[in-house]
């Protein structure tokens, strides 16, 4: 298939999480089943399916949305991000199925297409009348069109910014959802459990967005160009080697490194692959490389390793009386930059 787009290669932490993943649905769905045949003893065994795999999915969604802030928190949460559209696609397949166990057990005997059935029936079971199956099937269409979109393939010609917004319907389809539940299943519970889980589960999702968002807004200050363009962004003692500082110069995410005892180099802190912070990375076999899918760029070219051919832009760097500089205006992608050297001044090609 070629360098660009080769086959997804199934290493042993892949392995494990799918594997995992899969364990998790399928002791859900039995675990599910048995405590409703224990407390619903009269429940078919259609109903009791649909209720299985709609929740697992309504879970896994919600397991979904607070990777992100949960690794941006904490970076103890990072493996969990590393296949996190796995995640996705066996959220698809679960809301998939549920789908099609409904149209099967409520529509299936009409003389209507089951689509169209599925459009004129949509009332919610309780007293009022609420169309709260077509939200479901909004819902699953947008997780259709981001699992079909899953591959890098996609990513790649997309381009990471147009890949970024279309899986940010995710969105728009946890709202569907929780619209499709709060006025088709839980207007015929009586048991106000299942309205009180919704709703945590929605707040945990907003209030950790919320935080981590606060969080990261003391990094993305921006910091304005002096003189000539350059912009003062830390003294040479606060930078760890092989850990990049994070900081926004002129609206933009920049990465300073220090590596290899001496060098300073400074490039673009947004991944090429899925907008990861590189700025969160470290610096791994002459590489600084993304926390979230393991990208890895040349500090001082901004160019990933042969044969892979993503690029990020570089900025010139100095060190002058032992502050670093970097200049406030990004080179194109992929533009070889010297690196600046403790001990020299002006250690930059500008």
């Amino acid at each position: 298939m070629g360098v660009t787009y080769k086959a997804v290669e199934w290493n042993a932490f892949k392995k494990r999480y799918d594997l995992v993943l899969l364990l998790g649905i399928v002791l859900y769905v039995v675990a599910f089943a048995a405590s409703s045949l224990v407390l619903f003893p009269n429940i078919t065994i259609e109903i009791l399916l649909i209720r299985a795999v709609g929740s697992a999915a309504l879970i896994l969604l919600h397991l979904i949305l607070v990777i992100g802030p949960l690794a941006r928190i904490d970076s103890r949460w990072l493996p969990l991000l590393y296949n996190r559209r796995h995640l996705g696609v066996a959220t698809f397949l679960l809301g998939l199925l549920h789908g099609i166990l409904v149209l099967l057990t409520y529509h299936a005997g009409t003389d209507l297409n089951l689509l169209e059935a599925l459009l004129i029936t949509d009332l919610s079971p309780g007293a009022g009348e609420y169309p709260f199956q077509v939200l479901g099937l909004g819902a699953l269409l947008i997780l259709f069109v981001m699992a079909a979109t899953s591959h890098d393939f996609w990513l790649a010609n997309l381009t990471a910014p147009a890949w970024k917004a279309i899986h940010m319907g995710v969105y728009l389809a946890y709202a569907l959802l929780l619209g499709h539940v709060l006025f088709g299943a839980l207007q015929a519970e009586a048991n106000p459990i299942y309205p009180i889980l919704l709703g945590i589960g929605a707040m945990l999702v907003s209030g950790l967005h919320l935080f981590s968002g606060w969080k990261e807004a003391a990094a993305d200050r921006t910091r304005s160009a002096g003189q000539e363009g350059w912009v003062r962004i830390c003294a040479m003692e606060d930078l760890v080697e092989n850990v990049p500082l994070g900081v926004a110069v002129e609206g933009e995410r920049v990465a300073v490194l220090r590596y290899e005892g001496d060098r300073v180099s400074a490039v673009s802190g947004v991944c090429q692959h899925q907008n990861g912070p590189l700025a969160e990375g470290r610096y791994i076999k002459g590489c600084l490389t993304c926390p979230w899918h393991g990208y890895q760029y040349d500090p001082a070219t901004g160019c990933s390793p042969e044969p892979f051919t993503e690029k990020i832009p570089t900025f010139p760097v100095r060190i002058e009386k032992g502050w670093v500089l970097v200049r406030s205006r990004p080179n194109p992608a992929g533009t070889p930059v010297e690196p600046a050297r403790v001990g020299e001044i002006g250690g930059a090609a500008s």
